[in-house]
């Protein structure tokens, strides 16, 4: 099967299937890795190793087709570099309290200062100034929660209460994916 394109907004969209599998997380410590990703309640999909040499694990959040794979010489990055991984989630204060139950260190609710991309916050999508509380307006894609793993790699959960179209989706559905309502 060859790939076609169609042209969108002048720009060319393939249309070749690909979907986003798998986000490689760099941590130090295998085992306690794999501990506190299975304490946040997310599927072992695998534990492969050859020896000593060479292991990778696998996790998958609940509702979600991308999972992440961790372990002993599977990425030369530098444990803890892994910053920005979202995760949406449709309540966010909920999710936020499954976090905590888990004992798991979570921020506040938080969204952003209008658009203020400066400041001492970590960053994120938004900005980096964080107002305390969920978005007043309870937009989707505005409040916000973060956590790191127990080597740093950063987390946002971003609350998605309705997906917006982008190209390629018609009435709520985006390739194979339906959108929230």
């Amino acid at each position: 099967m060859s790939p076609s394109t169609v042209r969108s907004d002048d720009v060319k969209v393939a249309r070749v299937d690909m979907k986003f599998e798998v986000v490689v997380i760099p941590v130090s410590d295998v085992d306690r890795a794999k501990e506190f990703y299975g304490r946040l309640g997310w599927r072992l999909d695998a534990d492969f190793h050859n020896g000593d040499d060479f292991r990778v694990i696998q996790f998958t959040p609940p509702g979600s087709a991308c999972s992440v794979i961790f372990g002993k010489n599977v990425t030369a990055a530098t444990p803890g570099s892994a910053q920005g991984l979202y995760l949406f989630v449709s309540n966010i204060q909920a999710a936020r309290d499954e976090l905590l139950a888990r004992g798991v260190d979570a921020s506040e609710v938080f969204h952003d200062a209008g658009g203020i991309y400066a400041g001492t916050d970590q960053p994120y999508l938004f900005g980096r100034l964080r107002v305390s509380g969920p978005d007043p307006d309870h937009r989707s894609y505005r409040s916000f929660v973060s956590f790191t793993d127990p080597d740093d790699n950063g987390w946002l959960l971003q609350e998605v209460k309705e997906r917006l179209p982008g190209p390629g989706c018609d009435a709520g559905r985006c390739g194979s994916r339906t959108t929230p309502a």
